[in-house]
């Protein structure tokens, strides 16, 4: 079994002792498994139908921030706001890992089942952030995923320890040539399902799908559970 998936089971156990509260607004008393009351799950932004099949911005999408990246479509499930936000920063930060198949079932039940046809292969976290952290949280996600819809799963890139850091950095910034460093483990996937947790800029995105394509994807598609609709997505 991988150490996150222990992780995850250890947690679910004390679940039964302690009953979970909400990751994003501490509500106590949920039932052990669940990650975010029903109220925040009310409270989740969905995106509109019409979304950009290269970006997954609202339409009308007059400059596509996509238009030249190697992943052929993205999607998204959910906004990046409000309780959305919360659960990300809960996910990364607070050691929330039960959000990750709360992500992964939304994904499972609302991406177009186009977009999930091929292997599965999580966008990899810094390595420092990992260590940090004692997971991935893209990793759970795309673990969680597989389970969920039986699609196979890669750990198909690395990521080198002299890329930069994306939290926290600017649009602009994440941008730059140069700043991120993933390569393939191998021959990539024909096609190949790049998952994350939330899609701001694109640049991390497109920075593994053009390693995978350099290795020999045809195609690559981008899914993450949220998608950054503001100045920041563009």
């Amino acid at each position: 079994m991988a150490r996150d998936d222990r992780g995850v089971r250890c947690e679910n156990l004390i679940a039964l002792v302690v009953p979970p509260t909400c990751a994003a607004c501490r509500a106590p008393g949920l039932r052990a498994g669940d990650a975010l009351c029903a109220a925040c799950r009310r409270t989740l932004t969905r995106l509109p139908a019409a979304c950009c099949e290269r970006c997954a911005l609202p339409l009308p999408c007059r400059r596509c921030p996509a238009a030249g990246a190697a992943f052929a479509a993205a999607w998204s499930a959910v906004v990046y706001e409000g309780v959305a936000r919360d659960a990300l920063r809960a996910l990364k930060f607070a050691r929330a890992r039960a959000l990750a198949d709360v992500m992964a079932a939304q994904i499972a039940a609302c991406a177009p089942p186009a977009l999930l046809l091929g292997t599965l292969v999580a966008v990899p976290a810094h390595p420092v952030r990992r260590r940090v952290r004692g997971f991935d949280p893209a990793e759970l996600i795309c673990a969680a995923l597989a389970r969920r819809t039986g699609l196979p799963l890669a750990r198909a890139l690395s990521r080198g320890a002299h890329s930069s850091q994306q939290l926290g950095a600017s649009g602009t910034l994440r941008r730059q040539p140069g700043r991120l460093a993933f390569t393939a483990r191998g021959r990539a996937p024909q096609t190949a399902i790049l998952i994350d947790d939330v899609h701001t800029t694109g640049s991390t995105l497109d920075a593994c799908a053009a390693a995978l394509r350099g290795a020999g994807a045809r195609r690559v598609v981008a899914i993450t559970w949220a998608r950054a609709v503001g100045p920041t997505g563009h």
